[in-house]
């Protein structure tokens, strides 16, 4: 799990050691657990931005105990040299909000973390940690016999508020493929104020059994603060109305007909605005689609997605690893998986 700070776009505050214990009233008993597993995630699909997502079958993991003060955090795998080790950690943040939703706090938390996902690659680092967070917290109600588990919508709102947008933390709630939107309880907008409340809502899409992904990742990092910035405020009326045909036949492709993936994953919208600021992802994009492969730009880069109905043959691989990508074959994941129980 990662950071605050690597790749959430969204406005929570940090959360200190003394904040753990609030003004709840109920507060959970030392000793109970949560365990979670959550899949990375791939957004936009090409034409489809901040609405359309993936779940893809690389995994974070976590265990969750309640102690008797303060935040221990444990990390191995991604992200272990970088990321804090106590209440301003991304999942120990969201286990905090999940308890709060219920009027619930922790006396302490010990966290361990075993993350697989790459951080700041555009495979859904923050938006999975997130997921895990709120998972975890589900978990310690549930252990805790306060509440019933959080249902899928409440986990995708509360999730999705870290982020800003929906589409990776749909994604890894839910598995499989996400349609997402936002909806806004006020007359300014969505996210027009902070007055005004957003909804995240999504809906699950039954991925076509032969489609299959490859994720191509580089050593490199992105910023999905700085690669936002490059997008234009307005874009050609044409260019807009292609966007629209191809989300609308992204649908039919992953559900239906994964013969039009190629045609379906066409996008004018963002990826070529932010291929200056990663010009190794363009041209593996460009090369891999001349090759006749429905690549896009992993989120917001810098990893490359390709989704097809069989392996990608060897020699385009290559062309991959001498741009300085690895590449790797992934499962379409299920979504979050908890566990429950007391140490």
């Amino acid at each position: 799990m990662l950071s605050a700070s690597a790749e959430s776009t969204g406005a929570t505050t940090a959360m200190t050691d003394d904040a753990l214990v609030g003004d709840a009233k109920v507060i959970l008993p030392e000793g109970i657990s949560a365990r979670v597993r959550v899949p990375a995630s791939s957004a936009n699909l090409g034409p489809g931005f901040d609405c359309l997502g993936i779940a893809l079958g690389i995994y974070d993991e976590l265990i969750v105990e309640t102690t008797s003060a303060g935040v221990e955090v444990e990390v191995s795998g991604e992200g272990t040299d970088d990321v804090p080790r106590d209440g301003s950690h991304l999942v120990a943040r969201a286990i905090a909000r999940g308890l709060a939703v219920a009027g619930v706090t922790a006396p302490g938390l010990k966290l361990r973390c075993v993350n697989a996902i790459p951080h700041s690659r555009g495979l859904g680092s923050s938006a999975a940690a997130a997921v895990s967070g709120l998972a975890a917290a589900s978990g310690l109600l549930v252990e805790a016999g306060i509440r019933d588990a959080f249902d899928d919508a409440e986990l995708v709102q509360l999730s999705s508020e870290f982020e800003g947008h929906p589409d990776n933390a749909a994604a890894s709630v839910l598995g499989s493929a996400v349609v997402t939107w936002m909806e806004s309880d006020g007359v300014g907008g969505v996210g027009a104020t902070d007055a005004v409340r957003v909804r995240y809502l999504a809906r699950r899409l039954a991925v076509h059994p032969d489609i299959t992904a490859t994720v191509f990742v580089p050593s490199t990092e992105s910023s999905t603060s700085y690669t936002r910035g490059l997008l234009p405020d307005a874009v050609p009326r044409r260019d807009a109305v292609f966007n629209v045909s191809r989300a609308a036949l992204a649908v039919v492709a992953l559900t239906d007909d994964p013969a039009a993936l190629c045609a379906a994953t066409e996008d004018r919208l963002h990826q070529d605005y932010r291929a200056e600021a990663m010009p190794p992802t363009a041209e593996l994009v460009a090369a891999l689609r001349k090759r006749g492969h429905a690549a896009t730009v992993s989120g917001a880069g810098p990893t490359v997605l390709v989704l097809g109905v069989g392996p990608v043959p060897a020699e385009d691989r290559d062309v991959a690893i001498g741009l300085g990508f690895v590449p790797s074959s992934v499962a379409i994941a299920g979504g979050v998986e908890v566990t429950h129980g007391r140490s």
